[in-house]
């Protein structure tokens, strides 16, 4: 099939050897190593490059090209490769507030995945950028749970559920959702609002993050991020575009695209306010 998955491709493209059994360790794993390897990165948006989350084309993307995506992208490969291995998985969708009040009011602009496995449900989440999910948590009500990073845990009334991580000794909220399984067309619809809608902030910002077993890293225009798990972080500012693709490169392992704006658009980014 044209838009089978190519499981050796996508092992390969993360760099596991482990086992591909549908338990809960070989879900655990396959998400830590995938957002280690395939970066969080926004460089199509701010390209004004359309945005594909079908099969082929996100394979083609993010193992063949060398490049990252966003959650569309990163969960859709992800839910892929699971179903291929046998895992039972469904999308769910939410609504980001990471950064923002409470109660705010925002769109439905993020995907992420639930799991049934032996008899529990379990969610996993490659496609949140800087606060990216290491590993899965299980579906239960206030139970503080280990990652490979920052500890997470799941609040939930009246049927909506928030996923939240201790940050600096605070639990901050990164979304709230719900667990209505959500439709292919539903993806397409929020991935074109976000691609294109021209407040989206990644029609503006360049956005790139990488989650490392000892570190996040970060990128917002020209300001780089280093957290290091239960330290201090370092940031720094990006002297102009060279600098940015080197460090986009390097740190982030992203093969850049060729295109003809890609010079002017990051020369143009912002300092840091």
């Amino acid at each position: 099939m044209a838009d089978a998955i190519d499981l050796n491709a996508y092992l390969a493209r993360i760099g596991y050897h482990g086992s591909l059994a549908p338990s809960f360790s070989t879900l655990r794993a396959l998400a830590t190593a995938h957002v280690a390897a395939i970066p969080f990165e926004n460089l199509d948006p701010l390209l004004r490059v359309p945005v594909s989350i079908d099969t082929a084309a996100v394979q083609h993307k993010l193992v063949q090209q060398g490049r990252g995506g966003y959650c569309f992208e990163q969960n859709r490969l992800m839910m892929d490769v699971l179903r291929s291995l046998g895992f039972s998985v469904t999308g769910l969708i939410a609504r980001v507030l990471w950064m923002k009040p409470e109660d705010a009011e925002v769109a439905q602009t993020h995907q992420l995945l639930r799991v049934a496995l032996d008899g529990e449900s379990w969610l996993v989440d490659v496609g949140f950028g800087s606060m990216a999910l290491t590993g899965a948590l299980r579906l239960e009500h206030a139970r503080e749970q280990a990652t490979g990073n920052e500890p997470f845990r799941l609040l939930e009334r009246d049927g909506q559920w928030r996923m939240q991580a201790l940050v600096r000794e605070e639990w901050r909220t990164l979304y709230r959702f719900d667990l209505q399984a959500r439709e292919p067309i539903d993806y397409v619809v929020a991935n074109h609002y976000t691609s294109t809608f021209p407040a989206s902030r990644f029609l503006h910002d360049l956005i790139a993050a990488r989650t490392l077993p000892d570190r996040r890293l970060g990128l917002r225009n020209r300001e780089f991020s280093i957290h290091p798990t239960g330290g201090e972080s370092l940031r720094r500012v990006l002297s102009g575009a060279d600098e940015i693709r080197q460090v986009l490169r390097e740190q982030f392992g992203i093969r850049l695209p060729t295109h003809p704006a890609l010079e002017r658009t990051l020369a143009a980014l912002p300092e840091p306010a």
